[in-house]
C-alpha cells in the first residue's frame, strides 16, 4: 500500500476516531485503488480521495415523541449526505438501537460506490434513528415518523435527496414519513421510495434487493459454468433481503437450508420453499426478530446464538448486517467446499474473511456490487414517479435482472483492465470509484 493511501487512512482515523465501520469501509475501497491512482495522476491533484471521504453535509437532530402512555421520549435522528456528483443523494433509513454516527457514515460511503454501479444518476447518502420500532404501537411509530420528518423534509426533495427504507422502516413507517413530508410541503412528489404500490410504489420493490444477489449470483457461477439448479444454498437473515433471495433461489432451482437472526440460525435439510417462504414474511411482521419462530412451526433444527457458516453449502448468501461472517467462518465455509459468497447486506464479511475467500479461489463479490439490486429498483420507482407511470411487474424484474447482469460484467472488465481479473472486490470499488471521481473533476471543486 502506498504512502498516499496509508496516510488517507491515517487521516480518516484521527477525525473520525470511535467509527471502525466506516474505517474498515474506507480500508477496502483504497486498498483496491493504488494502481488508478497510478495510472490517473490528477485524480490525487484534484484530491479526489481526500474529498470522497468526507461527507459533503452531516445533519444530526433530536427527535422528540410521546409514547401510549403520555411519556416524552427524545432520540436521535440523523442523514450523511455523502456525495451528489452524479444525481441527487439516494440511500435508505435506517431505525435499530445500534444506529450511530459512525454506522450511517459507513453505509453512505458504501453507497456511493453502490449508486455509481447501477449506472443510474443517483449520488450516495443514509440516515436514520437509535429509535427502536420493534414492540412500539402503530400510534407511537406514527408519532416518531411525524416527529423525524418535521426536522428532515427541509434537507431532501426527489431533485435533493431521496431517502428509502432500510434496517426498521418498511411500508409502514415509509408512509408515515411520506405523509408528514406531504404535509409539511404541500406535494405529492416523488421524495420516498419503498412508498405503497397504491400511492406511488413500484412492484418488486420489497423483494428487489434479494432477487438482485441471486442474480448476480448467478452470473457469478456461470463463469465457471455452473448454475443454482441443484446447488445447497445458506442465507442469513430472514428479512426482506433473504426472503427475495430464497424465492429466486428457489425458483432458480437451488435448494435453501439456513435463515438467521439475532438468536442463532435454522437448518431445514429438505430446503425452505412454499409455505415456509411465506412464513417468513409473518416472521418479519411480527416484530418478535426470532428465527427459532420459523424452527417451532416447522419443526427444524434450532442452533441459538450461532451463524449458519459451518453448514456444508455450495453458496452462501449473507443477506444480515455487517460483519456477520469472519475468518472462523470462512474457514468453515472453504472446509466444507462453498463455492461462491455473494454478499446480500452491506460490509457483512470482515476484511481478513474476505482475502482468505479470495485466497482459497472462493468466488467473491461484495455488497456495494451484488446487493445493489435495492436501490437500482429504487431508481426504477424515481423513474415511474417523476413519469407518472407505473411498470408491470415483469418489466421492473426485467429491468432489474439486466441492471445486475450490466454490474457482474463491468466488476469483471474493470477487475481485468487493472490487471486484477476475477476480482469483483476490486472490479467494483475501481469502477463505482471511476464514475463519481470524474463527475467531481467535470464538476470543480465542490
Amino acid at each position: 500500500m502506498s504512502d498516499y493511501i496509508n496516510n488517507i487512512l491515517a487521516h480518516v482515523k484521527a477525525k473520525n476516531p470511535s467509527e471502525p465501520e466506516f474505517h474498515q469501509a474506507v480500508e477496502e475501497v483504497t486498498n483496491s485503488l493504488e494502481t488508478v491512482l497510478e495510472k490517473h495522476p490528477e485524480y490525487r491533484a484534484s484530491k479526489i480521495l481526500e474529498r470522497m471521504v468526507e461527507p459533503e453535509r452531516v445533519v444530526m437532530f433530536r427527535v422528540p415523541w410521546t409514547d401510549d402512555q403520555g411519556e416524552i421520549h427524545i432520540n436521535r435522528g440523523f442523514r450523511i449526505q455523502m456525495n451528489s456528483a452524479i444525481g441527487p443523494y439516494k440511500g435508505g433509513l435506517r431505525f435499530h438501537p445500534s444506529v450511530t454516527l459512525g454506522i450511517l457514515k459507513f453505509l453512505a460511503f458504501e453507497q456511493v460506490f453502490k449508486n455509481s454501479l447501477t449506472s443510474l444518476p443517483m449520488g450516495g447518502g443514509k440516515g436514520g434513528s437509535d429509535f427502536d420500532p420493534k414492540g412500539k404501537s402503530d400510534g407511537e411509530v406514527m408519532k416518531f415518523c411525524q416527529s423525524f420528518m418535521t426536522e428532515l423534509f427541509r434537507h431532501i426533495g426527489p431533485d435533493v435527496d431521496v431517502p428509502a427504507g432500510d434496517i426498521g422502516v418498511g411500508g409502514r413507517e415509509i408512509g408515515f414519513l411520506f405523509g408528514q413530508y406531504k404535509r409539511l410541503t404541500r406535494e405529492f412528489s416523488g421524495v420516498l421510495t419503498g412508498k405503497g404500490i397504491n400511492w406511488g410504489g413500484s412492484l418488486v420493490r420489497p423483494e428487489a434487493t434479494g432477487y438482485g444477489v441471486v442474480y448476480f449470483a448467478e452470473e457469478m457461477l456461470r463463469t465457471r459454468n455452473e448454475s443454482f439448479d441443484g446447488r445447497t444454498v445458506a442465507v442469513s437473515g430472514f428479512g426482506n433481503v433473504a426472503w427475495g433471495a430464497v424465492e429466486k433461489v428457489t425458483q432458480l432451482g437451488g435448494k435453501v437450508v439456513t435463515l438467521s437472526g439475532p438468536d442463532g440460525f435454522v437448518y431445514d435439510k429438505d430446503g425452505i420453499k412454499g409455505e415456509k417462504i411465506h412464513f417468513m414474511l409473518e416472521m418479519r411482521a411480527s416484530a418478535r426478530d426470532q428465527v427459532k419462530d420459523f424452527a417451532d412451526k416447522f419443526k427444524v433444527e434450532f442452533h441459538a446464538a450461532k451463524r449458519p457458516w459451518g453448514v456444508k453449502a455450495d453458496v452462501a448468501l449473507p443477506c444480515a448486517t455487517q460483519n456477520e461472517l469472519d475468518v472462523e467462518d470462512a474457514k468453515e465455509l472453504i472446509k466444507n467446499g462453498c463455492k461462491c459468497v455473494c454478499e446480500g447486506a452491506n460490509m457483512p464479511t470482515t476484511l481478513d474473511a474476505v482475502k482468505m475467500l479470495q485466497d482459497a479461489g472462493v468466488l467473491y463479490s461484495p455488497g456495494k456490487a451484488s446487493n445493489a439490486g435495492g436501490v437500482a429498483t429504487s431508481g426504477l420507482e424515481m423513474s415511474q414517479n417523476s413519469m407518472r407511470l407505473p411498470w408491470p411487474k415483469e418489466e421492473v424484474d426485467q429491468r432489474l435482472h439486466q441492471i445486475m447482469k450490466n454490474i457482474h460484467r463491468t466488476c469483471l472488465e474493470t477487475a481485468a483492465k487493472y490487471g486484477t481479473p476475477g476480482n469483483y472486490l476490486r472490479g467494483a470499488n475501481i469502477a463505482g470509484f471511476l464514475k463519481v471521481a470524474d463527475a467531481m473533476i467535470d464538476q470543480g471543486l465542490v
